[in-house]
């Protein structure tokens, strides 16, 4: 099931790369950039976090917190972070329940067969409303559709 502009966001609470608790309603007065990706350093995942670390001082200055979610622990979310030199939020959806109440884990193409799968997936959220619900969206030159969005 797909979530739809004026949905309820579905709330959660996840860890971050240090094992903090992270949840939706810990940022009642920001705009949440909410995104889910299929793993820490692979190529396309790695453009998109890097895309949306450069552009986060154009997000902030829009009000907009940019958090990804993807199945990794929080230990190669550290890790990745590191590596990649990023600067916003990454949380771990173990066993994606996050992503699968986001509606943005399920069947999903890849290399020509179907499987499951993270789907990557933009949603933004204020007040605890979706104003926005992007589904298989494309790593390149995301950061900054979403960004001119806002």
């Amino acid at each position: 099931m797909q979530l739809q502009a004026n949905d309820v966001a579905p709330d959660f609470c996840l860890p971050n790369a240090q094992g903090v608790e992270i949840s939706l309603k810990d940022f009642p007065q920001k705009i949440i950039i909410l995104y889910f990706y299929p793993k820490d350093n692979t190529p396309g995942c790695t453009i998109e976090a890097q895309d949306f670390s450069q552009l986060l001082p154009q997000f902030f200055a829009k009000n907009a917190l940019v958090i990804g979610i993807s199945p990794d622990s929080p230990k190669c979310h550290q890790g990745f972070i590191a590596k990649q030199d990023l600067k916003h939020i990454l949380l771990s959806d173990k066993d994606k329940a996050v992503a699968s109440a986001y509606g943005a884990y399920g069947k999903k193409m890849m290399y020509g067969k179907e499987v499951m799968g993270i789907i990557r997936s933009t949603f933004i959220i204020q007040n605890g409303k979706i104003l926005h619900a992007l589904y298989n969206v494309k790593a390149k030159g995301h950061a900054q559709a979403v960004l001119d969005m806002l």
